[in-house]
């Protein structure tokens, strides 16, 4: 059986139906990011087979899609022959990582933000000034000086614009 659903909730309601032996899930979706579906799928059927075949091509994308239970992930554009390869290898218990994104995970840094840097990180990539962060995160703006200090550290740039590049080319953020 074979089913297209085009939201997280979709997803889950139709894998949950049909019981497919791979679902091809994008992480991109209107009601939320797949990692959520692939969660709740995970709920399901802690054995759930699940390839992901997305535009995102950030590190903390792949790492969170894996970590959430996804047993590949290939990036739109890739030629047939590798989503056949892949799905045959995910449907036989393999799991499928091509070159690119083996590449991506092995170049990702270990400097992993708290939640709070998190946060912060967010509210900069919304545009927001360290003291509207500090209104909206109820601390002061000294204190938002600092997490912004350290996210430019782990994150390896120097200024906030770079922070914002750097987070949405990595899939911490995205518009």
């Amino acid at each position: 059986m074979c089913g297209e659903g085009g939201t997280v909730q979709e997803a889950v309601t139709l894998f949950d139906r049909l019981r497919p032996d791979v679902t091809l899930l994008d992480l991109k979706l209107p009601d939320g990011h797949g990692v959520d579906a692939i969660r709740r799928i995970r709920q399901i059927d802690p054995a759930a087979k699940i390839l992901v075949i997305t535009t995102y091509e950030g590190d903390e994308d792949i790492n969170q899609a894996l970590q959430s239970g996804a047993k590949g992930y290939l990036v739109k554009g890739a030629s047939h022959e590798t989503i056949f390869r892949a799905l045959r290898k995910i449907e036989q218990g393999g799991t499928f990582l091509p070159q690119p994104v083996t590449s991506t995970l092995r170049n990702r840094t270990s400097e992993n933000l708290t939640p709070r840097e998190r946060q912060v990180l967010s509210l900069i990539v919304a545009g927001k000034s360290n003291r509207e962060i500090g209104e909206l995160l109820h601390i002061k703006e000294v204190s938002v000086k600092a997490h912004v200090t350290l996210i430019l550290s782990r994150l390896q740039v120097s200024d906030r614009t770079q922070a914002v590049v750097a987070a949405l080319k990595r899939g911490l953020e995205h518009i």
